[in-house]
């Protein structure tokens, strides 16, 4: 059960109550009204709305904008009404309003529904009623005004924390149970899969020609299922049921929802977060060794998918120029403000001037193919190489898009 659920409860039964309220100051004053006809007509009103709409107050979802403008009209109402009930006499010597504290129940279901900026503004509409109302600001009004007004934004913004608290703790409960998941997966594959895979790859390369191309290939499917393993299962991302934002939520399968529904998209969906460590970690072989976070790296899609196509490019280079047998390795890095990626081989290294060279005869993997793709999504690419002792290609991808650095 959602934590702010018992507040949509209370607040039901606030408003019943502070209806019966209104209404009994009424019956014990009657015969005060210059003109009571509109006070039993206002109330029957409320009296009709306030039971009609509970339902309307028991969830979130429940509670449209367009229920909480009607609701807040009608106590406005009420408030300006008051003048053409209730003698001057008794509402210069601060006499009650005709929905009394019922108001207040409608400024409390924007604070619940929309947190302290929804109460401020409801609020706010209720005191320049009131001031109305009474025709000059009196120190009792004043009060009452301020008291509401401080009321309803401290319980907004209390309800924005229990939501914030509340999706934080269903995050690491869904953390919990992947990291539980992953280790039973792991002890099972540990004691059956691997161990098949590691065998397969002595056996092949002790008897030499086929079955050593069988255990190479079974050692690769090894190293790349151990990564797989180690990597964990990312939980599935949900999505607020309720509409406000809530811990509650159904879970989405589908890749195109995996986003902050609140977050900005242009429809093409490069905008929906991807997780950087997927995509490189399908680089792991038996000569390539990826390392990452132990968290999950968030990236634009677009970006991740740039990002992942530059580091394939200096694998493919490591391979083309170090050979087949020269080892590499993949370092991840998350940065606050941006992701390195780092890709480093134990090959021969690049003689001085030979990218240059390679450039003026049109041959552009390291131009376009790495650096350009990081200059387009707004990151840089850096080569150091030194003969003998291998190449390091570092990868720098700011986590702001281009755009929002700009602004």
């Amino acid at each position: 059960m959602s934590v702010e659920q018992p507040l949509w409860r209370a607040l039901s039964g606030y408003r019943v109550l502070t209806m019966l309220y209104a209404i009994g100051l009424f019956v014990t004053a009657y015969d005060e009204f210059p003109r009571p006809w509109v006070a039993i007509t206002y109330y029957v009103v409320l009296f009709g709305w306030t039971l009609a709409t509970l339902p309307k107050v028991s969830t979130a979802a429940n509670c449209t904008k367009r229920f909480l403008a009607a609701d807040l009209t009608i106590a406005l109402a009420g408030i300006l009404l008051t003048r053409a009930a209730d003698a001057a006499s008794r509402i210069e010597s601060g006499g009650p309003t005709l929905p009394s504290i019922w108001t207040a129940g409608s400024v409390l279901a924007f604070a619940i529904k929309g947190g302290w900026r929804w109460a401020a503004f409801a609020s706010t509409l209720v005191a320049a009623a009131n001031l109305v109302e009474r025709g000059a600001p009196t120190r009792d009004t004043v009060h009452n005004v301020i008291l509401v007004w401080v009321a309803s934004i401290a319980i907004g913004y209390v309800v924005e924390v229990a939501r914030a608290s509340e999706r934080t703790l269903a995050r690491a409960l869904e953390i919990e149970a992947a990291t539980r998941e992953r280790e039973r997966l792991a002890r099972d594959i540990h004691d059956g899969v691997l161990q098949v895979l590691a065998m397969v790859q002595r056996r092949g390369t002790n008897l030499g020609g086929e079955a050593a191309e069988l255990g190479r290939m079974a050692g690769e499917q090894e190293v790349a299922l151990r990564t797989l393993v180690s990597g964990g299962l990312v939980p599935v991302p949900r999505v607020p049921e309720d509409g406000a934002r809530g811990a509650l939520g159904r879970a989405v399968d589908d890749p195109g929802d995996r986003r902050d529904p609140a977050a900005p998209d242009d429809g093409s969906g490069d905008s929906v977060p991807c997780d950087v460590r997927t995509l490189l970690a399908a680089y792991a072989t038996a000569t390539v060794t990826f390392s990452e976070p132990g968290s999950p790296v968030p990236l634009p899609a677009a970006a991740a998918r740039e990002l992942a196509a530059a580091v394939g490019a200096a694998l493919d280079n490591v391979r083309k120029h170090a050979g087949e047998g020269a080892r590499a390795w993949i370092l991840l890095e998350d940065e606050p403000d941006e992701l390195i990626v780092t890709v480093r081989d134990d090959g021969p290294g690049i003689p001085e001037g030979r990218l240059a060279q390679a450039e003026g005869e049109g041959r552009l993997g390291v131009a376009q193919s790495i650096r350009g793709r990081l200059r387009d999504i707004g990151g840089t690419a850096e080569l150091v190489s030194v003969p003998g002792q291998g190449t390091e290609v570092e990868l720098k991808v700011p986590k702001l898009p281009a755009k929002a650095r700009r602004s």
